[in-house]
Parts: C-alpha cells; structure tokens; sequence
C-alpha cells in the first residue's frame, strides 16, 4: 500500500522528481505510473505562474514521500507530447495512474489545492492515505474558509471514500452545505454520520453552526433591532433578535457582546436563553477561536461572580 506517511524506504529527492523528455516520457511516466502516481508539471521558461506553482508541487510531492513522483516537461524542449496530449495552456498539470491520466488541472492554484490534488491523485491509485488525510482535510478546511466551496466538497467527499468515519470530512461537508445554503442537506449529513462519531466534536460543532444558519433565515433587519434596544434597553426580546441578526451577518463580535449584555441585565430571562445561544455560538466557533477564547471568560466571570 502507498502512504503519505511513509518514513522508511523513502525515495530520495532526485527520485521523486525529475526532468523528463520525449525519449524518457514512456519509462519515466507511462510504465512508472503502473507502480506509483506521476504527476506531470507541462511548464516552459517564459511562463511566470508556471515558475510560482512548480516549487509549490514540489514541495506537495517531496512531503507525499513517494506516495508520488513529478515529472516536469518543458513544452518549448518537447513540443510532440505537448501535441499528443492536447496542451493548449500552460502550467498544466496531469497526474497518471497506470498509464491513464486521472486527474489534472490548469493554472496557477493556491498551495492548499495543490495539497489537496496530491491527496486525491493518493486516493485515486489506492493509496493509504491515513497520513495525508490530515492535509488533504487541512487544504479542504482552507479551501471553505477562501470560499471555494464546491472544491471543498469534492475534496471532503474524497476524503470521505478513504475514511467513512472521519468526523472532520462529515463536519466539513455540513459547513460547505451551509455555505451554499442548503441547509436540509447539510441537515441530511449529519444525520447520516456514523453513530460512532455522532457525538464527536467536530460534529457538535457542525450542528451547533447549523442551528445558527436556521437561525439566520428568520433574522430581523439589524437597523430596526439596533433602534429598537436604543429605545429601550430592557427589551430582552428585541436585545436578543438584534443578537442572532448580528451574528447572521457576521458580526459575531457585536453577537456576543450583545447576548453578555443581555446575561449581564437578566441571566435568567427566557428560561436563560442568552447562555444558550452564547454557547452555541462559542461551539460553533473553533476551540481556539479569540471570540470563542474571550467570550467564554467574560461569561464564566459573569456566572461566578
């Protein structure tokens, strides 16, 4: 089996990566690739994004230790395989898994999807990618928060073929389908992870945030709210939908301010509605989130008090 992770017997780096021709196309990509991944890298000296994403492959291979190898082909130095394959733009990027191509992209890409790539080329070849899964669900992660969402599901998704039990790849997919706004599928997910990650945190969390995109739908107009508290500040009702409309424009700073204010005047109200909703704001949030950090210590100095 091919892993990510392997650390004995690794190529060294003159291995993994090579220059290749027209001459040495054949053994060097088509017969290798019956035994490991190839990924080829079609470049040419004048192109400048192709001099930004052949380092950045490399380093995405050499840190696959051998799971993968590159090939690079100049197009100006071998121009009938570039005619063969139909290159019509460079960088571009095939990857070959015994002698058929599987993958491939065009353009410069952000490291994250580089990463990314790698893995699936990985996956796609059989590999045990139980080491790079990890980077593979840190690059799909990167990849939400840059809001290239369906490259993020379809990475989860991958991920998800390989471990139909990692609770990241679930909550991933959650958070995605709640990016486009389809919220009864994200609901569908997660009611379809395994029982024995129903509980995990990645998941509660995932729950937690699509809660608060329900929420979101039913949000009043912030100016209306605002003017509302600022009209009377003992009006709970209105101090808390201002909250929950705050936090679904993405104002989570002013959301929270807003609920420990609302704590702070009546911790009770509403059978302690503002704690609830502060915590599932803060579970929605990453565990090392600074709204989350702070947010939680001004709500425990509340409490105990």
């Amino acid at each position: 089996m091919l892993e990510l992770g392997q650390s004995q017997n690794t190529p060294a780096a003159g291995d993994l990566i090579k220059d290749v021709s027209e001459a040495d196309f054949m053994a060097e990509v088509i017969e290798a690739s019956q035994q490991v991944p190839v990924i080829v890298d079609f470049w040419a000296p004048w192109c400048g994004p192709c001099k930004t994403l052949g380092p950045a492959l490399e380093a995405a291979v050499t840190k696959a230790k051998g799971a993968v190898r590159m090939a690079k082909v100049n197009i100006d130095e071998n121009q009938m395989i570039a005619g063969q394959l139909r290159i019509q733009s460079i960088p571009t990027v095939y990857a070959f898994w015994q002698g058929q191509p599987v993958d491939g992209f065009q353009g410069a890409v952000p490291p994250s999807e580089i990463d990314a790539f790698v893995a699936r080329v990985v996956q796609a070849a059989g590999g045990d990618a139980s080491g790079g899964l990890d980077e593979a669900l840190d690059a799909a992660e990167e990849m939400l928060e840059q809001g290239a969402v369906t490259d993020a599901v379809q990475t989860f998704a991958a991920i998800l073929q390989e471990d139909d039990k990692s609770a990241r790849a679930y909550a991933g997919m959650v958070r995605a389908h709640i990016a486009l706004d389809d919220l009864d599928q994200a609901e569908a997910i997660l009611n379809g992870a395994p029982a024995e990650i129903s509980r995990a945190p990645e998941l509660e969390a995932a729950h937690a945030a699509l809660d608060l995109a329900r929420q979101a739908a039913e949000a009043g107009p912030v100016g209306e709210l605002k003017a509302a508290v600022e009209a009377n500040p003992d009006d709970h009702q209105a101090r808390f939908d201002l909250a929950k409309a705050l936090h679904a424009s993405g104002q989570t700073q002013e959301a929270v301010d807003e609920l420990l204010e609302l704590f702070r005047r009546d911790r009770e109200w509403n059978d302690a509605a503002a704690k609830q909703q502060l915590f599932t704001i803060f579970e929605a949030l990453k565990p090392n989130d600074p709204i989350a950090l702070h947010g939680r210590r001004k709500l425990s100095s509340m409490i105990f008090a």
